[in-house]
């Protein structure tokens, strides 16, 4: 059984979620938690959220065991860009581009319940 969750326009850059999504690939679920509450990137929390969610999906929906559980796959995609301008001297404009992240996660039983 595999649960797969999604949190879509998150504004930070995939580049710093990417570094994040890594430390917890292929982890246990209870595992990855613990990891990410002590983390300090800022993206560490929105991860967090998006695997208890998970979590709570697999005990209420498919009633599975959250030991039972692990991150089979995590990735991070780029979303849309918010494009702006940054005014300067004579005239000028530089154009600055705010990043959004889609981030997939699955999460599969160790031991497969028939």
């Amino acid at each position: 059984m595999e649960i797969k969750v999604e949190l879509n326009n998150l504004r930070t850059a995939p580049r710093k979620v990417r570094q994040v999504a890594d430390l917890v690939r292929g982890k246990k679920a209870l595992q990855a938690q613990t990891i990410l509450s002590f983390t300090v990137n800022r993206s560490a929390g929105n991860v967090l959220k998006l695997l208890n969610s998970a979590v709570a999906s697999a005990k209420h929906d498919f009633k599975l065991d959250e030991s039972n559980l692990y991150v089979s796959s995590i990735f991070v995609n780029e979303g849309p860009k918010l494009k702006r301008w940054h005014p300067m001297s004579r005239g000028r404009a530089y154009p600055i581009q705010k990043k959004t992240s889609h981030i997939t996660l699955v999460l599969s039983e160790l031991i497969p319940k028939i």
